[in-house]
């Protein structure tokens, strides 16, 4: 089977690597030089340039791309991390199409950020999804679904990672289910999806009247390889990589004071509850009542 790969993620890189280790044959991977969307950028033409025939395109859409894809006739594309949708004509060049990747629970949570918006939003569940693409957001026939319980203490970190081994074998299977045709498809029932729109930059920043559950889902979910929940300080940004949340026996103070200290680091009331802000960038020496 003649497998052609789209990638440019660090989750890419994950699941390519263990195809490759598995003595499952990439022939050509496509891939970025840079982007402006994805902070888990990925040079996997680079990384991968050894071991399969890769290659920086721009528009995958492209006449040029239709060609060259075309022209290598592969059997089967596999899409991870590409972050535009393909064309119909792109689609129907491979027997057993294109197979994309979107780590929720399918139907429902299609679209943008779903790793962090679900951590956001609290959930307990994220699953790890394959399915087959159409012209469609996250809109095909799921071919393979595999849950993953989401922990108090995970992060987008963690998370991501526990996706990548998860996705890993469950490609493989796929592969393998292709070349003996012993593929189920499940069809999607759009009653029961809903489309999650693209984060920008406000959807990131903390106020410090939320009560501490959102302050600490917000800045668990931002966590690297994201850009990191950040609140403003003496005009500088601060960056919150970590924080715990902690009871509060303070009353009557208003948010954004800090009322005390956990091992030097800053305890900071909020909206209800408070936060110890275990990790920021850059590092500040905080005194007892300041205002955040």
């Amino acid at each position: 089977m003649k497998i052609l790969a789209l990638g440019s993620i660090i989750f890419s890189k994950e699941v390519f690597n263990y195809l490759l280790k598995k003595n499952t044959k990439i022939d050509y991977i496509l891939g970025k030089k840079e982007s402006k969307f994805n902070s888990d950028f990925f040079d996997t033409v680079k990384y991968f340039s050894k071991k399969s025939h890769c290659k920086y395109i721009k528009n995958i859409n492209s006449k040029s791309s239709y060609i060259w894809i075309k022209k290598r006739n592969p059997d089967l594309i596999i899409c991870l991390g590409w972050s535009s949708l393909i064309n119909k004509k792109i689609l129907n060049i491979p027997k057993h199409g294109v197979i994309g990747y979107h780590p929720a629970d399918l139907p429902a949570n299609r679209g943008r950020h779903p790793i962090i918006w679900s951590l956001v939003l609290g959930l307990k569940k994220i699953s790890s999804t394959f399915f087959l693409m159409n012209e469609k957001a996250d809109a095909g026939d799921i071919i393979s679904k595999k849950n993953l319980n989401v922990r108090d203490f995970d992060r987008s970190g963690t998370v991501y990672k526990k996706l990548a081994r998860l996705a890993g074998p469950q490609l493989l299977q796929i592969i393998n289910n292709l070349k003996t045709k012993k593929i189920t498809k499940i069809k999607q029932k759009n009653s029961k999806s809903n489309f999650w729109r693209k984060r920008n930059e406000l959807d990131g920043k903390i106020d410090w009247r939320m009560n501490s559950d959102i302050i600490f889902n917000l800045v668990r979910a931002l966590d690297k390889p994201y850009p990191g929940a950040t609140f403003e300080f003496n005009k500088r940004k601060i960056i919150v990589w970590s924080a715990k949340k902690i009871e509060n026996l303070a009353k009557n103070i208003e948010p954004g004071k800090i009322i005390g200290f956990k091992k030097r680091k800053p305890i900071v009331k909020c909206g209800k509850g408070a936060l110890v802000l275990e990790k920021i960038e850059p590092k500040i020496n905080f005194k007892l009542h300041t205002y955040l």
